[in-house]
Order: structure tokens, then C-alpha cells, then sequence
């Protein structure tokens, strides 16, 4: 199981964490992949200025709203 974890600190919420988490909802179910990926939130995970934090199991990735369908093809896709 792939664990997704988003910030929703208020930095990163500022920086639309929740359209990153609502766009990769959508990404997911889409793919598909609900049995095999898993999404949750999380707050300030300390580096609140590269925010949106986002890490994939232990890795750490500052994502945007714009860069999350490249991130989610690019980090995830090819990890399931």
C-alpha cells in the first residue's frame, strides 16, 4: 500500500493543500487505485516554506495545485 500524506497546515492550506488533496482524491479514483493507495492529512510537517508538503511513504515533495497530475503520474503511478 502506497501512503500519500498531505499538509493541511494553515501554510499549506494557504498554498491550496485542499485542492491538492481534492485533486488527488479524483486522481486516484480514477486510476482506480483506492485498494492500493492510501491518502491522508497531516499538519505542519516543518517545512512550511516549500509547502504543499506532500510525502509518498518517506518521500518528501513540495506540490501546487498546478503540478499535482504531473507529481501523481510521475511519483505515484509508477510506484503501483
Amino acid at each position: 500500500m502506497l501512503k500519500i500524506t498531505v499538509c493541511i497546515g494553515s501554510s499549506c492550506h494557504i498554498k491550496g493543500s485542499r485542492q491538492v488533496v481534492e485533486q488527488l482524491q479524483y486522481l486516484i479514483s480514477k486510476n482506480e487505485l483506492s485498494d492500493k493507495v492510501e491518502l491522508g492529512g497531516t499538519f505542519c510537517m516543518g517545512k512550511c516554506q516549500m509547502g504543499v508538503c506532500v510525502t509518498v511513504n518517506d518521500s518528501f515533495y513540495s506540490v501546487t495545485p498546478d503540478s499535482v497530475e504531473e507529481f501523481f503520474t510521475k511519483e505515484v503511478l509508477t510506484r503501483v
